[in-house]
């Protein structure tokens, strides 16, 4: 899988006979994250997102394929293509790859392509413990990096309320 992404949930997905974009959403299991710290948002896309509900607003337009003047488009996946068949996960899914195309029923070829695939970078405490201080100093003057990541401590004083 060298140099690809998994694709994960909301995902931007484009089929080439409409006119928008649509987000991937991820239905056939609730187990598998990736690039997720708290495991709550980014469900792993698999082989098995098909049917008419796996996207968010369920079009991508109208359907150019359908003739003149162009119907609005409802997509049916009815299987996926250029997916990673190396791992096959929980649901009985191999992992889709940000080159996986969806076929349509409607068209009958792989005409769903993946714009972008979903994953966004998390930044943790880690990050900024493993981070160069003088880098960050350079990136970001007004802070001082040796209290990034640091909880700001409470005060210490002692209030006496009257009774």
């Amino acid at each position: 899988m060298a140099e690809k992404h998994i694709v994960v949930q909301g995902a931007m997905c484009k089929c080439q006979f409409g006119q928008i974009p649509d987000k991937l959403k991820v239905l056939s299991h609730k187990k598998e994250y990736a690039n997720d710290k708290e495991a709550s948002k980014k469900l792993i896309a698999t082989t098995m997102e098909i049917g008419a509900t796996t996207l968010e607003k369920n079009t991508f337009g109208n359907c150019t394929k359908m003739g003149s003047p162009p119907p609005p488009c409802k997509p049916m996946i009815t299987e996926w293509k250029g997916f990673y068949k190396e791992v096959v996960l929980s649901n009985g899914g191999n992992i889709l790859v940000e080159d996986s195309k969806a076929v349509c029923a409607i068209a009958g070829t792989p005409c769903i392509e993946i714009l972008d695939h979903g994953q966004r970078t998390e930044a943790s405490k880690q990050n900024f413990k493993n981070a160069d201080k003088d880098v960050q100093q350079q990136i970001n003057p007004l802070v001082a990096s040796t209290v990034i990541g640091e909880k700001k401590q409470k005060s210490d004083k002692v209030i006496f309320e009257a009774k």
